[in-house]
């Protein structure tokens, strides 16, 4: 117990509270990971969307008349 309050009086007011990711930007290191965790879902969606309209495209278009050269 002897740590902790020897750690609370050096942090003084910032004790308890999460580190930030930046100094200078107001977003905590777990909000940071969530903004990660977010894009790369993201980016996962889009590479889903990316091959879907690939697929309609490429196969379904020339299937129905879609898209025909003359």
């Amino acid at each position: 117990m002897g740590e902790a309050k020897r750690r609370k009086t050096a942090l003084g007011e910032q004790y308890g509270k999460e580190a930030r990711f930046f100094p200078w930007l107001p977003i905590t290191k777990s909000q940071a990971g969530k903004l990660v965790d977010w894009s790369n879902r993201g980016a996962w969606i889009g590479i889903g969307f990316l091959i879907a309209s690939w697929i309609i495209v490429r196969f379904l278009g020339p299937a129905f008349g879609w898209w025909q050269v003359t």
